[in-house]
């Protein structure tokens, strides 16, 4: 996501170091890439996005499908967090990048370079780690590299940050949005310490998470505040909705075996409304990306 310092290893390109293509050419021709390895508009005349990850050498990251579980959530009572259907699917609306390896990083709190130091879980995988990891910008602030170029149709991007709802002690993923349709080298992804000290990465760890955003097109929106009586449905939808919320509640605090027995309420995680019905429109109670061909 961002761009290394001069002071980063020749073999990964930087966005100060490659230069653009020439004018009026178009940088996806320029590069090698085909149009006809995206998927073709749909009916509605709609593009799904394509996404293909050109793997530079070997040894890069493993990508998977995202994965919908989270330690923190089966550790909850009852694995009660899977009953909030938007945390699971945004869980899983994704890619993951997974560390071959494991390894210890530990920042003293100055801002140079020298001031991280990586060392391996196991000595045999330090000269992976070197390749993979670092400290590039100091400040605190650790440097993946993928090992992929990855690239999206045109007028998509990615959207890279860490695993969602997958917090850790010490250290946060920066995001970073990209315009993958167009750029012939690979971008970073970065973690900054939130404190001194020693933080851990294991292998099979989530270090990158990428999701493919027409962000241009986001641009166009115009949000709008209004006051809820403006839309009497949705209002009388609302009162309906609380009333019952507050009626159930109350009733698990009675002790009544019905409201006991059902646990909550499972409107939402359904896409039925209060009155039993379907929701019209399209309802996610599950998500599962496609795996990459050819890894």
């Amino acid at each position: 996501m961002m761009a290394s310092r001069s002071t980063a290893r020749k073999a990964q390109p930087t966005a100060r170091t490659s230069s653009q293509p020439p004018a009026g050419q178009c940088p996806v021709h320029q590069s090698g890439f085909k149009e006809e390895d995206f998927p073709a508009p749909q009916a509605d005349g709609k593009a799904p996005c394509g996404l293909i990850f050109y793997q530079i050498h070997h040894g890069a990251a493993e990508i998977r499908p995202a994965q919908a579980q989270r330690s923190w959530m089966d550790e909850t009572p009852n694995r009660f967090a899977y009953r909030c259907l938007p945390l699971s699917i945004a869980n899983a609306t994704g890619w993951e990048l997974l560390l071959p390896f494991g390894f210890r990083a530990f920042w003293n709190g100055g801002a140079q370079i020298e001031d991280i130091r990586l060392e391996a879980h196991d000595p045999k995988d330090a000269e992976v780690l070197g390749r993979m990891a670092g400290s590039h910008f100091g400040s605190g602030v650790i440097t993946f590299h993928t090992g992929f170029i990855m690239r999206t149709s045109p007028g998509w991007g990615l959207w890279a940050r860490g695993a969602p709802n997958d917090p850790r002690d010490g250290i946060a993923a920066l995001d970073g949005l990209i315009e993958t349709d167009w750029l012939p080298f690979p971008f970073t992804m970065n973690w900054k310490f939130t404190r001194p000290g020693m933080v851990e990465f294991h292998k099979g760890d989530v270090f990158c998470f990428v999701t493919p955003t027409p962000h241009h097109s986001l641009e166009a929106i115009s949000p709008s505040v209004v006051p809820l009586d403006m839309n009497q449905p949705l209002r009388a939808d609302y009162e309906r909705w609380a009333q019952a919320r507050e009626s159930f509640n109350a009733r698990l605090d009675a002790g009544d075996p019905e409201a006991i027995k059902q646990g909550w309420q499972r409107n939402y995680m359904h896409g039925r409304t209060l009155d039993g019905e379907r929701v019209p429109i399209q309802h996610a109670t599950k998500r599962k990306m496609k795996a990459p061909k050819g890894l």
